[in-house]
């Protein structure tokens, strides 16, 4: 068995390290030939949305291998340890289940997919969606393994627990089916919180919870699962993930993180919280960028976590400040969540970006000043020397250069957000092969293996959470939900107030996006009948979708940051609390104040 698992990390992680070097270079090829040829090759979007799928099942193919994919397990250290055996059998038996029931509706669908033919190359979509069935196969493969040592004892007792669950599903399928919309809290609640208490991978839990809501109250065949979290995970903009993911690793190991840390903690290390404030600004500068809350926080966390914990920071503070860092830049331009407010509700896009600045940064300040307050004796104990200074900003100039590459890259439109990335990538090549003089080839394997795991199971949750947003909507939730929230009594504020509630749980299931093409249409003319400014209000919504999204133990983002992080998810639960209030308070701030999100806007 251990041959055998060595066998199949092998044969996944080597093909999957080659994909991240081909989707590379399939997007510089866009780039290059776009603005350098000023010819745009037609297939190179195309071929990399191919590719993506591919990286995304086979990236989550090496997490289980390794184990990386995020669960909760602050129960589980509580519990004896034949229990606590019974938890971890459980955490790769549920998975399992999920993926032998829906690997022969995964082969179904990747046939099915044959029918259609790609515009631009002319191939079989079938060459894309085989990506499902072939990572569902292998995942199992691996989760066969891991059961197999977890032994016979353990793996009976999570099947009887399972076993229990599922018969009491059934019996009362009936039940649940006359209680209409309520059901939904079965198992988006207490089902899927049961899930995540027990150690099953978030991803998994999402997944599974939404496999059972359909198998036990609709009529809708099980292959609409993989087909939702196919296209939760084939969306373009996330192709920015793993680029960033590994211009992260790329940075530390070219020396130029070691060099712009260095700086800034110089300038700010001896300020009480300088190095928060650093994070809290970085966010700010690339927000945005990719399109993508992972891809942000992945562009950002390598660079200065290090540094963070050699200066004494608990790593649960840091992924709690991450986390909540993310939050506070959902309205910062340019935001995807504001381009979709508009593109569904009519509401001026550049009104939307000229009202999303201060809102950030009010978040942003609240954020500065918890982080200070919270702080322990980090940083130097004494200022650097201005000469000093001048040396360490001199050195670092490249390494600070690089925010302001990518931003003039997509501004100036020489690449899009989704390709900018490489800019990035071959501007740190460069710099750590002809100015920091540190580029050890002998790393990049293993970097573009970590790129690829770390990648792939921030998109299978990604993937799974689409799914499960999918299911709530199709229940009808939406349109009750918008027309309970207009009778609210308050005119104008109850209905703020009832929105400001109703999008952080919103942003904990569906995410911004979907939140917002769902309940937009619906809200918005609502809220102007109510004399609500419609920029205001969409930043309003929007700060507080943010909240949602990282607000454990549901929120989507939240896990990303742990991921991206490094740091068990239960870590981090208990220091993001005042974050989330601090994040609140800024929020009831904007709310109170419109002249914050229209006083720019003509």
């Amino acid at each position: 068995m251990i041959r055998l698992e060595q066998w199949l990390r092998r044969a996944v992680e080597i093909p999957t390290a080659a994909l991240v070097v081909v989707e590379m270079a399939v997007l510089l090829t866009g780039v290059v030939s776009r603005f350098v040829f000023h010819h745009a090759v037609l297939w190179s979007d195309e071929l990399a949305s191919i590719l993506f799928l591919w990286l995304a099942m086979l990236g989550a193919v090496i997490a289980v291998q390794r184990g990386e994919h995020m669960r909760m397990t602050a129960l589980l250290g509580h519990l004896p340890p034949w229990l606590r055996g019974v938890a971890d059998a459980m955490a790769a038996l549920a998975p399992a289940l999920f993926l032998a029931v829906l690997l022969p509706w995964a082969w179904d669908y990747a046939q099915d997919e044959g029918f259609i033919e790609t515009p631009a190359m002319g191939l079989s979509n079938a060459v894309r969606a085989a990506a499902l069935p072939v990572g569902f196969a292998l995942m199992l493969a691996s989760l066969a393994v891991r059961l197999w040592q977890a032994g016979p004892r353990a793996v009976l007792g999570a099947a009887v627990l399972l076993g229990g669950l599922g018969l009491a599903l059934h019996l009362g399928a009936t039940a649940l089916t006359a209680i209409g919309t309520w059901n939904l809290v079965v198992f988006f609640a207490a089902l899927l919180g049961l899930l995540v208490c027990l150690g099953v991978p978030i991803g998994f839990a999402f997944a599974g919870a939404t496999l059972d809501y359909i198998e036990t109250v609709t009529r809708v065949p099980a292959t609409i699962v993989f087909s939702r979290m196919d296209e939760g995970m084939s969306t373009l903009v996330l192709l920015a993930v793993p680029l960033f993911v590994f211009l992260g690793l790329l940075i530390e190991m070219t020396g130029m993180a070691r060099a712009m840390v260095a700086f800034l903690a110089g300038l700010l290390g001896h300020v009480r919280g300088g190095l928060s404030y650093v994070l809290l600004g970085a966010m700010v500068l690339v927000s945005g960028i990719s399109g993508s809350k992972a891809a942000d926080m992945a562009a950002v966390a390598p660079v200065l976590f290090p540094e963070m914990k050699r200066h004494g920071a608990d790593e649960g503070e840091l992924v709690a400040l991450l986390a909540a860092s993310g939050a506070m830049s959902e309205t910062i331009p340019p935001s995807l969540v504001l381009i979709t407010i508009g593109s569904v509700t009519g509401v001026s896009i550049s009104a939307l970006f000229t009202g999303g600045l201060l809102p950030g940064l009010v978040l942003a300040v609240m954020l500065a000043l918890l982080a200070r307050l919270r702080a322990g004796p980090l940083g130097t104990p004494s200022r650097i020397a201005p000469r000093a200074l001048l040396r360490l900003a001199l050195v670092a100039l490249p390494a600070l250069l690089l925010p302001v590459v990518i931003r003039v890259a997509v501004i100036r439109g020489i690449a899009t957000a989704t390709e900018v990335s490489t800019i990035g990538v071959v501007y740190a090549a460069l710099a750590g092969l002809l100015i920091y003089r540190q580029f050890p080839w002998r790393r990049l394997y293993p970097m573009l293996v970590e790129t690829a795991c770390l990648s792939g199971a921030i998109l299978f949750i990604i993937g799974s959470a689409t799914a499960m947003g999918w299911a709530l909507t199709q229940s009808g939730f939406s349109r009750q939900l918008a027309q309970s929230m207009a009778m609210i009594p308050g005119g104008g504020t109850g209905f703020l107030l009832i929105s400001i509630l109703a999008f952080v749980v919103l942003g904990s299931m569906l995410e911004g996006i979907p939140a917002i093409v769902l309940f937009g249409p619906l809200l918005f003319p609502i809220a102007r009948a109510l004399g609500l400014h419609e920029v205001h209000y969409a930043m309003v919504v929007v700060l507080a979708m943010g909240i949602g999204l990282f607000a454990p133990p549901l929120g989507v983002g939240y896990y990303a940051a742990c991921a991206i992080s490094r740091v068990a998810p239960d870590v981090g639960m208990r220091p993001i609390l005042p974050y989330l209030l601090a994040l609140l308070l800024g929020l009831l701030i904007v709310a109170a104040v419109p002249m914050l999100s229209i006083g720019f806007v003509s």
